[in-house]
């Protein structure tokens, strides 16, 4: 008897041990455990972000996707203070040896990672800076998502990372968000967590820095611009007396005030906009900051740092308590507001009816995504379509003429009329001249890719190559790598690379 008890007691064992087993195996099909690092190259300041993200699959009939379902910050770098040539040139082997250094510091090897975003701004975007910047990255070229911000794209991403978009929406109002940096002031018009409008102008923290022997060497155009207008001559000299330093931040901060309050600006602040100025359709129930300068607005940081952000930061509490009669709310990210997009696979498989004449067209890797932003109407309005595209494409820096991936949603019959419309506002968009040199991707949710295609080669005589998929959701400030096509069954897989906010 004895004998028999640990006959079945052994059984029992193996039955937990298959079942741990096939535990593991469902596990293994239908999460997926990836290591990110999010890189941040700026004007004024660089840093690094290492994360961990699990995505769960989640069926949706004959496809699969993958959707983030837990992510947690593994490692987050020292904030260092963008290392330059006496040429002005970013010094891509100090850059280098901080981004080596972060990865030892992390106990982490360059295999370790999975994916990456390389976010450029300000002065990183210069030609000879980036240039050098893409040579650092150039090995993981298949890993890494480099994005170069304009002003505009600059101002989302530190509306989504700074969690201003996500206050907005979670608290069912309406914001304006201000990331103030090291050269730039970036304004975000929010409306329940849906960003409306966007604008920037030349104000920061760090137009006006010492150099690594302490004097006062760096003084930015806009600082010029400044002290002409308050009739200060600059030198490392004038600018040691910290009363001059005041009054320049003093005159920074009420432009910076202005533009928060909606105060027609005068001469000098219209000289300071980079961008058009914020289309004020809504008036915010709250404001928030984010940047470096928020550092010292929220009393998260007190040393000096060779700058003006503490002036700055000072002056423009000072101008808001006499200006402004709405609260002041601190977002859950500050001058990491940039970096905590970490990069982030979600992986599709498309439909069936795919047009591509060239199947050597694939794979590509890292393809930007301009997404309509709204659905398809019954009625399709031509203008209405270009503009959205234009818009949408303008707000992240691309070009039509740029290889990218036009994204939308498709419902309804897809009768000829209605397809005709939408490939002549693709054509009106991305080859107003009949033809493109790059490759032109779509990327549709619905079953129209392969007839869309055909029409605009064979109806609208295209001459650019077109590779079109359906099947496929995307969003805004998204990237794809495409893969070959697998035939069959006739599909091609996608990857999806988000910058991924809290």
């Amino acid at each position: 008897m004895p004998h028999d008890i640990d006959l079945d007691h052994e059984h029992e064992q193996m039955s937990e041990a298959d079942s741990a087993a096939v535990a593991q195996a469902i596990w293994e099909q239908e999460t997926i455990e990836l290591r990110t690092v999010g890189i941040d190259i700026g004007s004024s300041t660089s840093h690094l972000l290492f994360s961990g993200v699990t995505l769960k699959r989640l069926s949706e009939g004959l496809s699969s996707r993958f959707a983030v379902v837990h992510r947690q910050v593994i490692w987050r770098s020292p904030i260092m203070l963008t290392p330059f040539l006496p040429d002005g040139a970013i010094d891509a082997h100090a850059l280098e040896h901080f981004v080596h250094q972060a990865y030892r510091d992390a106990g982490l090897r360059r295999g370790d990672i999975d994916s990456g975003a390389v976010i450029l701004t300000g002065e990183a975007i210069k030609r000879q800076n980036a240039r050098a910047i893409d040579e650092i990255f150039a090995v993981e070229s298949g890993k890494f998502v480099c994005a170069t911000a304009g002003h505009r794209l600059e101002c989302i991403l530190a509306s989504h990372g700074s969690g201003a978009t996500a206050l907005s929406k979670r608290r069912d109002e309406c914001s304006l968000h201000i990331d103030v940096g090291g050269g730039t002031t970036k304004l975000a018009l929010l409306d329940r967590g849906r960003i409306i409008s966007v604008a920037a102008f030349a104000v920061g923290g760090r137009l006006v820095a010492q150099d690594e022997r302490g004097a006062w060497t760096r003084i930015d155009d806009s600082a010029h611009l400044i002290a002409k207008h308050l009739g200060i001559g600059l030198s490392p000299d004038i600018l040691s007396d910290e009363s001059v330093r005041t009054a320049i931040a003093k005159r920074l901060a009420t432009i910076v005030v202005d533009q928060i309050t909606g105060t027609e600006l005068d001469l000098l602040g219209r000289a300071l906009q980079l961008t058009e100025p914020l289309a004020r359709t809504l008036t915010p129930s709250f404001i928030s900051f984010s940047g470096g300068v928020a550092e010292y607005i929220f009393g998260r940081e007190s040393a000096s740092h060779g700058d003006i952000a503490e002036l700055l930061a000072a002056e423009i509490v000072n101008q808001l308590k006499a200006r402004i009669s709405v609260p002041v709310v601190e977002p859950k990210e500050l001058i990491r507001a940039t970096v905590i997009g970490a990069s982030q696979f979600t992986v599709q498989v498309s439909g069936k009816t795919i047009y591509m004449p060239d199947t050597g067209l694939l794979p590509v890797h890292n393809v930007p995504v301009v997404h309509l932003g709204r659905d398809v109407a019954d009625h399709i309005d031509i203008d209405a379509i270009v503009a959205d595209f234009s818009r949408n494409a303008a707000i992240l820096d691309i070009t039509p003429s740029a290889r990218l991936a036009l994204a939308f949603s498709w419902a309804g019959a897809p009768e000829h009329g209605r397809l005709l419309a939408m490939a002549q506002a693709i054509m009106r968009f991305a080859a107003p001249a009949g033809r493109r040199a790059e490759t032109l991707f779509l990327m549709i949710d619905g079953d129209i890719a392969a007839s869309l295609g055909r029409m605009l080669h064979d109806e609208l005589h295209l001459d650019g190559r077109i590779v079109s998929i359906d099947g496929i959701k995307l969003q805004e400030l998204d990237f794809v790598d495409i893969g070959e096509l697998l035939d069959p069954p006739g599909v091609v897989p996608v990857v999806i690379k988000s910058l991924l906010f809290s």
